[in-house]
């Protein structure tokens, strides 16, 4: 028996209470010690128990019940804890030899129906309950998604911002250490990014011997991410060295990333090396487009491979 008792008694419920609570007690005086063992204050119970003391018969044990739970359900949040006590005391009432023998069957009765009552509110109030703790889940999920995505359309347009001023940056190679930080930063916001620039040394004395300017996973491949801003097109020498880099690996694909192009020369070098390895060219024209049209990055990069595989062509360019 729980959640009626967290209410002002309904009206059924409350009509059977002053049924059943004169029924389970001889005498006036029992009534009102049952309802002082729930925790009614006395100043609701004083004025009955005077009337009582001077006059037995100036009131009745249904006007005692009536009375003192009607100002149990006026008193609002204030006696929610003296309610749920009388109501739990008369739904566990086992003992009816409190009862006068005409009124034990009746008392027996009513304390079945009160039980009913509760155990079928409680059902109604524990379904209504998780009615609205699953709308609560959904209105919850439903704004942690407007968030996120809110969340990742501020970090994506703070991305396009700092990629558009690189257009006017006049230091080169600051320029392209920025390219590799802002298209790290577009990667990990995509939920695609492993691992951001790192080089790799060889034994003592040897130094830098290989240098990494990204690495992402999609569709369960890895790709070695290469990204250069320079202001001529790539010809076959510019890509080879990333080209060796992702043969190396042996299972590795690679994405080159340029801002300036590439020869047919060099698009023919990494036709060529797609018996070996799969190999996509992009543009930063197109991850401007890309950022422009709130593109998705992951479905961007499936089609440019796709056609890398399928048409052998590794430089497909994706403008809309």
């Amino acid at each position: 028996m729980h959640a009626a008792s967290g209410y002002h008694y309904p009206p059924e419920l409350m009509n059977l209470l002053i049924d059943a609570i004169p029924r389970l007690f001889k005498s006036k005086t029992d009534v009102l010690l049952f309802f002082r063992g729930a925790g009614v204050a006395n100043t609701m119970l004083a004025d009955l128990a005077a009337k009582v003391e001077a006059d037995r018969g100036s009131i009745l044990k249904a006007e005692i019940a009536r009375t003192v739970l009607t100002r149990l359900n006026e008193g609002g949040d204030g006696t929610l804890r003296e309610r749920r006590e009388v109501l739990k005391r008369v739904y566990e009432f086992e003992d009816f030899s409190t009862c006068w023998d005409r009124d034990r069957l009746e008392a027996t009765g009513l304390v079945a129906q009160i039980r009913r009552v509760v155990n079928v509110k409680d059902s109604f109030t524990r379904m209504r309950d998780e009615r609205e703790e699953e709308s609560r889940k959904r209105r919850a999920e439903r704004e942690a998604k407007i968030q996120a995505e809110q969340e990742q359309r501020e970090k994506i347009g703070r991305i396009r911002s700092d990629l558009f001023a690189q257009f006017s940056a006049a230091d080169e190679h600051a320029r392209g250490k920025a390219l590799e930080s802002v298209l790290n930063r577009l990667f990990a916001v995509s939920g695609m990014q492993v691992r951001e620039a790192f080089v790799l040394r060889g034994e003592e004395g040897q130094g830098v011997v290989e240098q990494v300017d990204g690495v992402i996973a999609l569709d369960g491949e890895v790709y070695l991410v290469e990204m250069k801003w320079w202001t001529e097109r790539l010809g076959p020498g510019d890509v080879a060295q990333h080209l060796v880099r992702v043969h190396n690996r042996g299972q590795a694909r690679g994405i080159f990333i340029s801002a300036s192009g590439y020869t047919d020369a060099a698009v023919r070098e990494c036709r060529e090396s797609l018996s070996r390895c799969v190999f996509a060219l992009c543009d930063i024209e197109e991850i401007v487009s890309l950022l422009d049209r709130e593109g998705d990055l992951t479905d961007f990069l499936r089609r440019k491979i796709q056609v890398a595989i399928i048409d052998r062509n590794p430089y497909h360019r994706i403008l809309e």
